[in-house]
């Protein structure tokens, strides 16, 4: 018998000097040889000794009012967390109506950068914008106008952004209240706030659509975040209303980034809670929140978004966290914020 490989060939007959032990084992070589290069999995070390493919998860948070400015935390379970900087801010806010950096939203973009947003006043009609490759070192900060166009908007909360693949643009979203507008909810909330979400889109950040009503269930609502799973979007958010008492998280499904909404939950979680933030960890979605008002944070997990345990008693968060981000990240990223001294947050982000 023959076996070809290329122009060579290997005989095995009564003319070989050539034990069948030693056939097969020439055999295996050359299969062996054959064989395409094995490529490094993901998180497998790539020419760096040492690199960790344990999964790597970064909270953003902010602490008081936002005064400080950008705080971060890591885990690799997404239980545990540890404080990053000894604590301290990492972006020392400096534009907007009142120079704040309350919930900050950040989302790694397609090209290896990580794009912020903040909520920069609890009055105004701009929301901050910044952008890093490492989360420590940032760019100049800027205030994006994003509701000039409705002269009569009270506020932009909670801005969160996506990015849309298919479209190839990024969706930056937040809730405002645009007096006399849904008068029929105008007095189920607090005060005369009576939100609704609105979105801009824009693939460079220097040109903006104009702002225009994102989602609106019918009743007040802000803090609205993407989960993605392996078969659906779904849009999370928390429902604002006060009369009768809500204040709870519900989600629906998206059709898009730009919706269609469809298929309104029941509540998943207890009231008075706010700021959710999801992720996959293992075989469970965990969603998390802010317990505002008893002042730490909670989650609940769920294999399948239909069932839902509460997990708060298992979190470990930095004390006095307030509402954030949570996303996976390189484990890369979080090595070198251990080993790197960031940008000081007094001059971070000069514009």
């Amino acid at each position: 018998m023959t076996f070809e490989l290329g122009q060579n060939r290997v005989i095995a007959s009564k003319y070989c000097v050539m034990t069948t032990q030693q056939f097969i084992a020439g055999l295996a070589c050359i299969f062996a040889l054959l064989q395409p290069p094995a490529r490094a999995s993901a998180g497998a070390a790539t020419g760096t000794e040492g690199v960790s493919s344990a999964p790597a998860y970064v909270f953003t948070y902010f602490t008081g009012n936002g005064e400080d400015g950008l705080h971060l935390a890591t885990s690799t379970d997404g239980y545990h967390w540890e404080t990053l900087n000894g604590g301290r801010s990492y972006l020392k806010p400096l534009v907007g109506e009142s120079k704040l950096m309350r919930d900050p939203c950040v989302l790694l973009g397609p090209d290896g950068t990580f794009h912020l947003v903040w909520t920069t006043a609890w009055a105004g009609k701009t929301v901050g914008y910044a952008n890093s490759k490492d989360l420590a070192h940032w760019s100049p900060q800027r205030a994006l106008p994003v509701m000039t166009n409705e002269p009569a908007t009270a506020n932009c909360w909670a801005p969160e952004i996506a990015y849309d693949e298919q479209r190839r643009e990024f969706v930056i979203f937040w809730s405002s209240t645009i007096a006399g507008k849904y008068p029929e909810t105008l007095g189920t909330a607090e005060q005369k706030n009576n939100h609704r979400i609105y979105r801009t889109t824009t693939r460079d950040f220097q040109t903006f659509s104009p702002a225009q009503l994102f989602f609106d269930p019918g009743f007040v609502v802000i803090d609205a975040t993407f989960l993605r799973t392996e078969k659906q979007l779904w849009l999370i958010f928390k429902d604002e209303t006060l009369k009768p008492e809500r204040k709870y998280l519900r989600m629906v499904k998206a059709a898009g980034y730009e919706g269609p909404f469809t298929d309104l939950s029941a509540p998943f979680t207890p009231g008075w809670v706010e700021g959710p933030t999801a992720l996959k960890v293992g075989e469970d979605y965990v969603v998390y929140f802010d317990c505002y008002r008893d002042h730490h944070y909670g989650a609940v997990r769920s294999p399948d978004l239909k069932t839902w345990e509460d997990v708060t008693a298992r979190l470990s968060f930095p004390k006095a966290a307030r509402h954030g981000t949570i996303i996976a990240v390189p484990a890369g990223i979080i090595n070198a914020l251990r080993t790197l001294p960031p940008s000081p947050a007094e001059s971070a982000g000069q514009p």
